[in-house]
């Protein structure tokens, strides 16, 4: 599909009821917003992205999707910040809130964001109660995904093998091949309501040699990534919930609970109830929460995790280590936004690596004893 053929594709998927988001640029960063043409994309944008700092600058060539992230994912629009649940009124009789689940078509998901919202489905679903309204507002996305050709500085999906290529999860998937003049897309479908949209899309049939240089894209990408988790984390942070390392990033970490915020697979919440000041009515709402605020923790007599260095370790155990016991997989995808995002600079990839590295060095200081 040439490039032009994007706007062709935000029409028909507009046209069949479809509210269209992708990433635009605001304050120097990615958000995921709805947009009206590829115009509003951030062309020729890429990510300056390290620890503790993301912004966006000019890139090397003029590609539509050769930025990342946006700083939020899919998770807000399957499972919203804040939604009422029910309420109730004078009559006591609890009444349901109605799930708005309009139909959404995101352009440009990374692959590391699919398997994100796989993780989430399990999570949600993947036990004996299903939560409904998760369901309902996951039906209704449509996910033009877009394989990546260069990672930002924060990525190690090849490590956690989420990317950078999409294998399934999309409706259609797209990569990005510029070379001199030419500038196409490559346009695969994923299922059968992708495949009646790109029967309606502009463009000739894919030869070999785009296909070649697709794969070839994606494994430069891989190998280009700066940052790798280590190997067997799941069971190296199980070894080491005592470590001292947890107390040194403690003495980091704000517990301001960004990671937890911008991370597409935290689904930590809480339920408020709130009445009128009349006591006429009263509404049950549900939030997000996160592992790092004091109060997450708070039993009758105060709250389990009082200390700072106990939630970071409770966070990063539960996403690497034990989330595989919950759940069958690990709970990081790899994106690196809580490295980007966290005030303090906090590289979850350096603080594996911290302890695996003491781990070892006290095995050959055993092995020479």
């Amino acid at each position: 599909m040439p490039a032009q053929g994007l706007d062709d594709l935000i029409g028909l998927l507009s046209s069949r009821g479809y509210e269209v988001w992708g990433a635009r640029e605001r304050d120097d960063a990615l958000g995921l917003m709805p947009i009206e043409t590829a115009a509003e994309l951030p062309r020729g944008r890429v990510e300056a992205a390290e620890a503790g700092r993301v912004r966006l600058v000019e890139g090397p060539r003029d590609a539509v999707f050769d930025h990342t992230l946006p700083m939020h994912g899919l998770k807000r629009l399957v499972h919203p910040a804040e939604e009422k649940l029910y309420a109730t009124g004078p009559d006591l009789v609890a009444r349901d809130e109605a799930v708005a689940a309009n139909p959404v078509a995101v352009l440009g998901v990374r692959p590391c964001d699919l398997a994100a919202l796989e993780t989430l489905t399990q999570v949600f679903e993947g036990g004996p109660y299903s939560d409904t309204r998760y369901r309902q507002r996951r039906d209704a996305l449509f996910l033009v995904a877009v394989n990546c050709m260069r990672p930002a500085a924060t990525c190690f999906c090849a490590s956690m093998h989420t990317g950078p290529r999409a294998e399934a999860g999309f409706d259609l998937s797209l990569d990005e091949l510029l070379d001199g003049d030419r500038h196409v897309f490559l346009v695969t479908a994923g299922s059968a309501r992708g495949r009646e949209i790109l029967a309606e899309l502009p463009g000739e049939a894919a030869c070999a040699a785009d296909l070649d240089a697709a794969e070839a894209g994606s494994r430069a990408c891989a190998a280009a990534q700066q940052r790798r988790m280590v190997e067997g984390v799941e069971g190296l942070l199980k070894r080491n919930l005592e470590h001292p390392h947890w107390s040194e990033v403690a003495e980091r970490c704000l517990s301001c609970a960004n990671c937890t915020m911008v991370c597409p697979t935290c689904f930590c919440n809480t339920l408020e109830d709130r009445s009128s000041l009349d006591g006429a009515e009263a509404e049950r709402w549900r939030r997000w929460d996160s592992c790092f605020t004091l109060d997450f923790s708070y039993l009758h007599g105060g709250a389990v995790r009082r200390e700072t260095a106990s939630r970071y370790r409770q966070w990063m155990t539960h996403k690497l280590s034990h989330w595989h016991d919950q759940f069958g997989m690990s709970g990081c995808v790899g994106c690196g936004r809580c490295i980007g995002w966290c005030p303090v600079g906090i590289d979850i990839t350096a603080e594996a690596a911290a302890i695996a590295a003491s781990e070892q060095g006290q095995t050959r200081s055993g092995d020479e004893t």
